[in-house]
């Protein structure tokens, strides 16, 4: 027989087991009702213990500038958590409640039931045992805001240290709050705010916190908000979610007892410092803001009436950092690299970012002959010289990309169309303009050139353009940014023949282009082209500039495929004769024919017949040509139905001989006339009629009667010897004379009926200068007030002139005037109208050369 197993299980603990199991899994289903509303409970409970821990944490560290203890974080970020899960469970507890049977003893899934109040029974304790951690004492330690960062800059500012310790004085003058620094990009204006930042967080200065914050283009109040909190330790998700409201206020509780250091780097438009939360600095706080800008107005809207102008280096210091970047082993290794070198560096024209790239770019170039390459590229093509398409002209091309509207953007490329270094006059610019249509001159042509002038101050403010230190008439544009126009005017260089410019480069024929179908401009000025055979077809061309050649011939026909010409300037060349073809200019606006071929006094272009054809033109620049105004032009300009601008001479004769001004609308149009006289003819005393366009009037060898030109802005007069008075230049603002026999400007007897009315003389005169005036006895016979003379020049003796219509009230803005003379012995014979007078204007007496 086989053995016997037996196992003996107390029937009671089995029942007992599974009794238990069956209450507990009873309990989730039969009192999950009174679960969910206790657990409801405790998480009320929950979150207004979280509110009044928050409620402690944020007054703390705001208030106190504390920070939260660890934690208390770790304690938030359960509660969170809880929170969202509780709000899941919530969602379902009314199918959960409905899924319940039999008065909620049983249920319709019991699995499923079961499930979910064991979910609620779990909850509770955790929410529970949440509840009792919450007992903080203490809810915050001290933290106190670092005093600032050291960012990474180069140990030393080559060729930048009188600038950096400028700006260093101007921000710890105690009377200043906001400084700001303006400049070209690339000029070096943020490593100058690095280097002040640097120092500040050295502990020098003794202010509690220095806070850098990067602004850049399209910033927000938020962002730079999020800069500053981070900088503060006030930052964290919890304070990304308030509003700018909320965290202006947070800043501003902070900041308001710190003695701070606001740098803002590359702004461009106003930061609100009242909408982020930033005090505004004062001499009681001393705290300090300090920001950098491309733009000359935005210094304005931030309130900085004397801001910092960066300027690119001089050749010395530029030559200091470009060596410094090129190495002496580099410059050491051939005898003629430094020379090219020079070279190279003088192509940056002082821009540090142009010395820093093309510097390390020739670092390790050690033959002579890749040295004579990069002068070649920088040359004739920059944007094909290494990190000058990449790095470089991106970075100038953001402040073409701020520039507002279409229409100044257009004009500032257009400025490429000029020579490098070149000045540009600011009204033949505006003209230009006008001609390409992208200033309407429908409104007339006064309110279109003050258009221009607007868009000038722009670009000029924007330090895109430059305001000559000598011209006001004047900007230029920096080499580097003339790259950077020329570069986005070919489409990034996709397109470099869209505008072919070889201006002062010494060229002596039309360059080869492979498309000249795509050719939308075209600028050859001021080169050594003699002759123009056969002709382009340019079937897209707007403006061709051929002036200041050497132009004596251009061929028949040359003119015929350019029906979308708008702007022609062919002035100051040797031209004897021409075909315009003229009939196929239909769109030209603007057409220069001044200054055609120079000889003594005799000008080679005669004649323009059929120039009516040219039914758009507008501008008609025909001034010191060979053209002179008769009957039969006068015909042909009586047909330009357009016209609104015309600068031609006439022959005194012609005045005397023939009404030539029976047309008023022409008349109002002749804006700069000259009277010439090269035959000698006899005629000493001519007469014009009023033309109310008249803005410049230019005389050689007569004498004039006029009527009153309310417009006469400039008037020239030369080697008219009969003159002995100018009594009828009573209003004229400039005035430049040079006629031997010229004994007064003003004389007494004659001007005493015109004075009758209480008019005062001069009040908008600026420039008084006098040439070769040997019989000069009186300007005015009393002092005058000069509400606008900034410059009074004697040259070439005028040394009767004893007396000057000044006294010590004369002249409003004296600061900025100036005597000019050049006889040293003038100023001892002269006769000051009192010691105050003399007192006033004697130091403003020099002999030194200055262009006027």
């Amino acid at each position: 027989m086989g053995g016997c197993f037996s196992v003996s299980v107390s029937c009671d603990n089995v029942v007992n087991q599974v009794c238990q199991y069956l209450c507990l899994k009873g309990s989730y289903i039969h009192n999950l009702s009174q679960n969910l509303a206790t657990l409801q409970k405790a998480m009320g409970l929950l979150k207004a213990k979280r509110d009044d821990v928050q409620g402690r944490v944020g007054r703390e560290e705001f208030t106190a500038h504390r920070r939260r203890l660890a934690q208390v974080q770790v304690w938030l970020n359960s509660i969170l958590t809880m929170e969202n899960q509780y709000n899941e469970l919530l969602n379902t507890s009314d199918v959960e409640l409905q899924r319940l049977c039999l008065c909620r003893l049983c249920s319709k899934s019991m699995k499923l039931s079961c499930r979910y109040g064991k979910k609620v029974i779990l909850m509770l304790r955790e929410v529970e045992s949440l509840i009792s951690q919450g007992e903080f004492d203490v809810v915050t330690d001290a933290a106190p805001i670092a005093e600032g960062e050291e960012l990474p800059v180069q140990s030393t500012v080559v060729g930048q240290e009188t600038m950096l310790e400028m700006v260093w004085n101007r921000l710890m003058e105690d009377e200043v709050g906001v400084v700001g620094l303006y400049g070209m990009g690339g000029v070096g204006k943020t490593t100058l705010l690095t280097q002040i930042n640097n120092r500040l967080s050295n502990k020098t200065g003794g202010f509690d916190v220095v806070i850098w914050v990067v602004v850049s283009q399209n910033a927000t109040a938020h962002k730079i908000q999020g800069s500053i909190g981070e900088k503060l330790g006030v930052g964290g998700k919890e304070w990304d979610e308030k509003s700018d409201v909320e965290r202006s206020h947070d800043i501003h509780k902070v900041l308001q007892r710190k003695k701070f250091v606001l740098f803002l780097d590359d702004i461009w438009e106003k930061v609100n410092l009242s909408t982020i939360g930033v005090p505004y600095p004062s001499r009681e706080t001393g705290s300090k803001v300090a920001f950098t800008t491309r733009s000359q107005d935005v210094c304005g809207r931030m309130e900085v009436d004397d801001p910092i102008e960066v300027c690119c280096l001089d050749t010395d210091k530029a030559w200091d950092l470009f060596k410094k970047k090129v190495g002496e082993n580099t410059l050491g290794s051939h005898p003629d690299i430094p020379e090219l070198a020079r070279k190279v560096a003088g192509k940056c024209r002082g821009l540090p970012l142009a010395l820093n790239v093309i510097g390390e770019t020739m670092a390790r170039k050690r033959s002579v002959q890749e040295w004579r390459r990069a002068v070649d590229v920088l040359t004739s093509s920059a944007t094909e010289f290494s990190g000058v398409e990449d790095e470089i002209l991106p970075v100038l091309k953001y402040s073409y990309d701020n520039l507002d509207g279409e229409m100044t953007k257009s004009c500032f490329l257009y400025c490429s169309l000029y020579p490098e270094d070149g000045l540009i006059d600011k009204e033949e610019s505006i003209e230009y303009w006008i001609g390409e249509g992208f200033i309407d001159e429908k409104g007339g042509r006064e309110r279109a050139m003050n258009q221009g002038y607007e868009i000038l101050g722009t670009l000029v403010r924007a330090c895109l353009l430059l305001q000559d230190d000598k011209k006001e008439s004047k900007v230029k544009m920096h080499d580097v940014v003339r790259e950077m126009a020329m570069w986005i005017a070919s489409d990034l260089g996709k397109h470099k023949e869209r505008c072919i410019v070889q201006a002062d480069t010494g060229i002596r024929e039309i360059p080869e282009v492979k498309n000249w179908k795509d050719v939308r401009r075209i600028s050859l000025m001021k080169n050594d082209i003699e002759t123009i055979s056969g002709s382009l077809e340019c079937p897209e061309l707007t403006t061709l500039f051929l002036r200041k050649n050497e132009l004596v011939e251009i061929s028949d026909g040359f003119f015929q495929s350019m029906p979308k010409l708008l702007v022609l300037d062919l002035s100051g060349n040797n031209l004897s004769g021409f075909r315009m073809d003229m009939c196929s200019l239909v769109s030209l606006k603007y057409l220069n024919l001044s200054w055609t071929k120079i000889s003594e006094w005799t000008r080679s272009l005669e004649r323009l017949d059929g120039i009516s054809e040219l039914s758009s033109l507008r501008t008609l620049k025909l001034l010191h040509s060979k053209v002179r105004l008769d009957i039969s032009l006068m015909k042909e300009l009586h047909l330009l139905q357009h016209i609104e601008y015309i600068s031609l001479s006439i022959s005194p004769r012609t005045l005397v001989g023939e009404k030539l001004f029976y047309d008023p609308r022409i008349g109002r149009c002749i804006q700069q006339l000259s009277i010439e006289d090269p035959g000698q003819e006899s005629v000493k005393v001519i007469v014009l009629p009023a033309l109310e366009g008249l803005c410049e009037k230019i005389l050689w060898n007569k004498s004039l009667t006029s009527p009153c030109f309310s417009n006469l802005t400039n008037v020239r007069i030369s080697n008219c010897d009969g003159l002995k008075d100018l009594t009828w230049l009573l209003f004229a603002p400039n005035l430049v004379a040079d006629s031997v026999q010229l004994e007064d400007i003003i004389s007494k007897e004659k001007a005493a009926s015109v004075l009758e009315n209480n008019i005062v003389p001069f009040r908008k005169l600026e420039v008084l200068h006098f040439v070769k005036l040997p019989e000069l006895k009186s300007i005015y016979w009393n002092s005058l007030p000069f509400q606008r003379l900034r410059r009074l020049r004697l040259s070439n003796g005028c040394r009767k002139l004893r007396k000057l219509p000044l006294n010590s009230k004369s002249v409003v803005d004296v600061e900025k005037f100036v005597i000019k003379y050049d006889d040293e012995e003038w100023l001892e014979r002269v006769e000051w109208e009192d010691e105050a007078t003399k007192l006033r204007f004697l130091p403003l007496c020099t002999t030194r050369s200055m262009i006027f």
